[in-house]
């Protein structure tokens, strides 16, 4: 697995050497943050922080259950851009495409369940291109089904599955035409999770919020809350307890941390008191972006980087209650801001 900073979208956070080394000083840096579990419930792992001690020698695992929260682990094996054959070339400069690992999943999340992890995360890459029809039947068909079936084997080995299809923002579409497809492809979602007798009371849902393509004419907050709250209440079930939000890629002139938050909170806001389901988030890189340009590999900078974390976490858990105040939390900004890694994660 690479250090999230390869993929914070910030010219100096890429600087930082990508090792095993590193990788685990920053994880254990961010588990140990004091009262981090005031905010945040779970964590989510890659395969090699799972089995991964800080240095020194305590467990990941033991970190985060002694900080108050509970670890998970990321069971998909990520996508390879041959995908299918028969599909357009999408913004993502490849054709469609599903990620792989079904093939040995049962056996990872027995030995991911033993380790400690109770829940799991698959993700499934959807791209939006209206001119060549994207994304497909077949994409949809294939995403979702692909999504149901690891949410079964996550269920029958104890674990709780994050289901994510992820229609990314990549490309010029306006919102109308996300709105449309997110309506689609969640419709699909749950029909292909019925389909396999999934219990949902013990799934939740991690979709893309509503929103216009990074190239697109922009939407503010109150039209992307609105349409993203009328997809999700015309295909989700209420049996499902939960909803937690992907942040997913922003502009380069966008600060994405504060975009996050504000759009989910303007949700929680708007809404509140009308949806049968918890609205929440599930950040990687708008929640950890500032943390990570604050820490740069240094000990020195330990501490103001787990009160950067914290922070943001505070803030997106006011955004769950619909009460954050836009440019209260500390935030790198758009300052640094460059395209993120490309490829699969």
């Amino acid at each position: 697995s690479a250090g999230p900073w390869l993929r914070a979208g910030h010219a100096e956070a890429a600087k930082i050497p990508d090792t095993i080394q590193n990788r685990a000083a920053y994880r254990a840096m961010c588990f140990s943050t004091p009262g981090l579990s005031e905010y945040i419930s779970g964590v989510i792992l890659h395969w090699e922080t799972l089995f991964q001690d800080a240095a020194n020698g305590t467990p990941m695992v033991d970190i985060i259950n002694g900080n108050g929260m509970i670890p998970g682990i990321k069971l998909d094996k990520g996508y390879d851009k041959s995908g299918l054959s028969s599909t357009a070339q999408g913004p993502l400069g490849h054709q469609e495409t599903w990620d792989k690992g079904i093939d040995d999943l049962d056996k990872r999340c027995s030995e991911a369940y033993k380790q400690g992890a109770r829940f799991a995360k698959w993700r499934n890459v959807l791209q939006i291109d209206p001119s060549s029809g994207l994304p497909s039947d077949l994409s949809i068909d294939v995403a979702v089904k692909n999504l149901a079936h690891y949410a079964i084997i996550c269920q029958r080995n104890g674990l709780v599955p994050i289901v994510e299809p992820e229609i990314v923002p990549n490309g010029k579409h306006d919102i109308h035409y996300c709105a449309k497809v997110t309506e689609e492809v969640l419709a699909a979602q749950f029909k292909a999770l019925s389909l396999h007798n999934i219990f949902l009371e013990g799934c939740v849902l991690k979709p893309n919020m509503v929103k216009n393509g990074i190239d697109g004419k922009r939407a503010d907050h109150e039209t992307v809350a609105a349409l993203t709250v009328r997809a999700l209440l015309r295909t989700v079930p209420p049996a499902l307890p939960g909803i937690f939000f992907l942040s997913g890629e922003t502009a380069l002139d966008e600060d994405n941390e504060e975009v996050a938050t504000i759009n989910l909170s303007t949700m929680n806001n708007l809404f509140k008191g009308k949806l049968p389901w918890h609205l929440s988030f599930s950040y990687g890189k708008a929640l950890q972006k500032t943390c990570i340009v604050t820490w740069m590999g240094k000990d020195a900078n330990i501490s103001a980087a787990q009160k950067a974390l914290k922070s943001r976490a505070k803030a997106n858990t006011e955004a769950v209650f619909g009460t954050y105040k836009a440019g209260s939390c500390p935030s790198v900004g758009t300052d640094g801001n460059v395209k993120q890694a490309a490829g699969p994660y």
